[in-house]
């Protein structure tokens, strides 16, 4: 059984891939700040292949121990799932520096680190998978959102390079960009602004699983020689 790192597991679309892959046959170690009672069904259904630890991704100082306990307790690290994120929305010109640091520390500087460490893992192992949930604000932008777009661009830039370093060892390196899903990142939104939203996409707004399923694909055997490249999901939003 081979297991898989996933970040932000607590609800959205952290646990959605928690729920697919354990499905897939996984074992899945999940990461957040805490343990909700969504992904304490996903434990109590599945106890021999789901588990849980308490960490908050921004506290990057002890990303290094925390590898080495995953690897200690779970042995070898199959994959590495960077879902943990946070969009803090806001005027660049009146944005405190705080909110722009935390941006940046979870949506870049945290998963450059979990994959610094938990690749040297699947680098002794010769093969792994690492896959880093980005966003199409990435390329397309939005108002109010420059920080956030530049911490998902900087994911995928850091997922193409890095691909070329670790390809010959075996180890694949993508991202998934979801679009805007039918779930609480639109709840928020009315009237206009989400019928305009809902528009773009002809396919409609896509699902946690929707996105889960491409997370599946790239850890799993039709994915192998699959890497440095963004899958989007967003119902052809961007088409």
């Amino acid at each position: 059984m081979k297991t898989v790192v996933v970040t932000g597991v607590s609800r959205g679309l952290g646990l959605a891939i928690s729920r697919r892959l354990l499905a897939e046959g996984f074992k899945v170690i999940g990461l957040s700040r805490s343990l909700s009672a969504e992904y304490q069904t996903l434990i109590d259904g599945a106890p021999k292949q789901a588990s849980f630890r308490a960490f908050d991704v921004t506290d990057v100082a002890q990303v290094g121990n925390l590898t080495r306990e995953i690897k200690r307790d779970h042995g070898t690290i199959f994959g590495l799932v960077n879902n943990a994120g946070i969009g803090l929305d806001g005027i660049l010109a009146t944005m405190h520096e705080s909110k722009i640091e935390s941006v940046i520390r979870t949506n870049l500087l945290a998963p450059i680190l979990l994959t610094k460490y938990i690749s040297r893992t699947m680098l002794d192992q010769g093969e792994g998978r690492i896959i880093n949930i980005s966003s199409i604000i990435a390329s397309t932008g939005f108002y109010g959102l420059s920080v956030y777009a530049a911490s998902k661009a900087g994911l995928e830039g850091f997922t193409r390079s890095l691909s070329r370093e670790l390809g010959k060892m075996k180890i694949t390196v993508n991202c998934v960009a979801p679009g805007y899903m039918d779930t609480e990142m639109t709840g928020a939104l009315t009237g206009e602004k989400l019928a305009a939203i809902r528009r773009r996409a002809p396919l409609g707004l896509p699902l946690p699983a929707d996105a889960a399923g491409a997370v599946a694909y790239l850890l799993g055997p039709d994915g192998e020689r699959v890497t440095g490249t963004v899958i989007t999901v967003d119902g052809g939003s961007t088409a």
